[in-house]
């Protein structure tokens, strides 16, 4: 019989580094040092904000869905391929050496196009998502910068997976904030997405 593997086409965010991403780079803007003043700090745990940041489950779901859909014809092959191959020693018997030899080539063959066609599967699905996830950290590093500026904050830190901050009094911590202010701005974008659909739609009628 000619070995088969498990073919699994689910697909993983690629969050620790999305969060280390964050994490590093996120910055407030900066100050002038030429007076003494109380410094402004705050931070954002940002594994939790990805957690929580409603585009970016959305992101995750969207391309969930994707990996079953285009998954399932594959796993159809999958599932002919080992068909056949658990009948290979059967019908080897039955049809000669010759034609064993044939078919256990063309099974082999085929067991390596499956597995190439995995591989190319994940890679399309993380490439597409990477790209997609990338774009919403900077645009979420844009925009806590921004929230920064206008706050007066002199840091904003990250924290998280990859820490970047020992120790930090709770009071200090501004993720929640962040998170609706995120979640407000990106539902209120949805609805006028939605707002142009439906006036396109009607001016079609």
């Amino acid at each position: 019989m000619v070995p088969t593997k498990k073919i699994n086409i689910k697909h993983k965010m690629r969050k620790s580094i999305l969060i280390i991403a964050l994490a590093i780079s996120i910055v407030s803007c900066n100050t002038k040092t030429t007076e003494v003043k109380e410094v402004k700090t705050a931070y954002v745990d940002t594994s939790k904000l990805l957690e929580e940041y409603t585009e970016a489950k959305d992101i995750e779901a969207k391309y969930k869905t994707k990996s079953d859909e285009m998954g399932k014809e594959l796993e159809n092959e999958v599932a002919r391929f080992k068909y056949e191959a658990s009948n290979f020693q059967k019908n080897a018997q039955l049809n000669g050496q010759a034609w064993a030899q044939q078919k256990g080539a063309e099974l082999q063959k085929r067991e390596q196009e499956l597995s190439y066609a995995q591989q190319a599967l994940v890679r399309q699905l993380q490439e597409e998502s990477g790209t997609e996830m990338d774009t919403l950290v900077k645009n979420v590093k844009k925009f806590i910068k921004e929230y920064g500026k206008e706050k007066g904050y002199d840091y904003i830190y990250g924290t998280g997976d990859a820490v970047s901050i020992l120790y930090a009094q709770d009071k200090y911590d501004i993720t929640k904030e962040i998170v609706k202010l995120l979640n407000d701005k990106y539902k209120s974008g949805a609805k006028v997405e939605a707002k142009k659909e439906t006036e396109t739609t009607e001016k079609k009628k």
